[in-house]
């Protein structure tokens, strides 16, 4: 392989989308429903493994959040490295390894062999969102790839769904190990049929890439990644906000198991229709973010802000509630504005960076959204419930919102400005 080439800064893209390249987003997308699955079956089981093996709240908060740390800590270093030893060579990688730890988990003995298995998943899963994107668009013309962004990370959150619908009724009918094992052994399969279906020379060729082609160096990519105070307040703010998407699907299980007496399968179905619902709010925030802030970029601010102080205000009216309908209504709500500000926030990171970098950067900003977010939220709401209760824990959710609210706005003062010196 030559040196590593951007996302979107190296090759065009075809003209026109192929057969060839919707069989690349099926399998892509297929592999990354697949990655979430594995990630978020573990939640489902909380309160089998609870019980089996007397772990603390916040040993459970400990075996979800792991996998987002690993994430957190290893997306940019092996997205760089994927750019250099071939993508789809490492995006199969990627998928063996964390279908294999998956099993792993199905028979570990005890929290450390468990504990051991969840960090080779996140080994796995580290980088597969911003290689698998950079496959993905560079294979379809320029003028789909926001809408096939967009989709592609939506199925980050159908993987959610399913990984703890699917998990929790397979565990409630066979029990914990079984449920890994079934979402392991579909995700080998999968992998191992991805590089004989797509082949790195076809995607380059399609892409439009030479290859001779090479990069930034990696000096001058980390400067432009943080070259602006927008760009940076940016990547917190996403971040900040994530804490409670993070948190939530990793204890409603739990949650309505506890406080309202369903059983693992029950408890794991509500759960899942609430993702749906937060899957559908990313999708529709992102779009109304894009109608609304076409002509004026800065309204993308402002929806941010929304989000966040709308997460902040349904998330802590609904529990403050006793378990009901109301409470119900609200958690909906809540769970529909979480992942709301996804959409422009990363429309913000792309707009204040050269577009030579926007790979690393989306990097950047998965490292941000995973070690602020999704990585504290499950461990510490998990550490919190030990001393407070689960309850105590879940009503403090709103504070990382208000916190990211803060963060959008202080982006007022500096965004229009930043956006007119960016490098091109």
């Amino acid at each position: 392989m030559a040196g590593p080439v951007s996302i979107a800064g190296m090759g065009k893209g075809p003209s026109r989308a192929t057969t060839y390249s919707w069989l690349i987003f099926a399998l892509s997308f297929g592999l990354l429903i697949s990655d979430y699955m594995a990630r978020q079956v573990l939640n489902a089981v909380f309160p089998l493994l609870k019980a089996e093996w007397h772990l603390l709240d916040s040993q459970l908060g400990l075996l979800s959040g792991v996998v987002a740390v690993m994430v957190g800590l290893l997306t940019f270093p092996l997205s760089l490295a994927a750019d250099k030893w071939g993508r789809v060579r490492s995006l199969t990688a990627m998928a063996i390894l964390w279908s294999l730890a998956t099993l792993f988990c199905a028979h570990a003995q005890g929290f450390g062999e468990m504990l051991a298995g969840r960090a080779l998943v996140g080994l796995g899963e580290a980088a597969y969102g911003s290689v698998g994107i950079a496959v993905v668009i560079s294979v379809f013309p320029q003028r789909l790839r926001a809408t096939l962004s967009a989709a592609f990370m939506a199925g980050g959150l159908f993987g959610q769904v399913l990984g703890v619908a699917l998990g929790a009724q397979i565990a409630a009918s066979h029990g914990w190990r079984e449920a890994f094992m079934v979402i392991g052994a579909g995700g080998l399969v999968l992998g191992l049929l991805y590089p004989i279906v797509v082949r790195e020379q076809r995607v380059q060729a399609l892409a439009g890439i030479s290859p001779q082609s090479g990069a930034p160096t990696l000096a001058a990519s980390l400067r432009a990644l943080f070259s602006t105070r927008s760009v940076r307040l940016a990547y917190a703010g996403s971040g900040l906000q994530l804490f409670a998407a993070g948190a939530l699907p990793a204890w409603l299980p739990s949650y309505f198991n506890r406080y309202y007496a369903l059983p693992v399968d029950k408890a794991g179905r509500m759960a899942a229709l609430l993702l749906l619902l937060c899957g559908a709010g990313m999708i529709l925030c992102g779009m109304l973010s894009d109608r609304i802030a076409r002509n004026q970029p800065e309204r993308k601010i402002a929806l941010a802000i929304g989000y966040s102080l709308g997460t902040a205000i349904c998330l802590g009216l609904a529990f403050q509630l006793p378990p009901g309908i109301a409470q119900m209504v609200l958690l909906g709500l809540g769970m529909f504005l979480v992942a709301g500000t996804t959409g422009p926030a990363g429309a913000m990171v792309a707009n204040l960076t050269p577009l030579m970098v926007h790979g690393s950067a989306f990097a950047t900003l998965t490292l941000a959204n995973n070690l602020l977010g999704l990585a504290p939220g499950p461990i510490l709401t998990g550490r919190v419930a030990d001393a407070i209760g689960l309850l105590g824990a879940l009503q403090l959710l709103p504070l990382p919102c208000l916190a990211a609210a803060t963060v959008y706005a202080a982006m007022r003062r500096s965004y229009l400005t930043d956006l007119a010196r960016r490098p091109t």
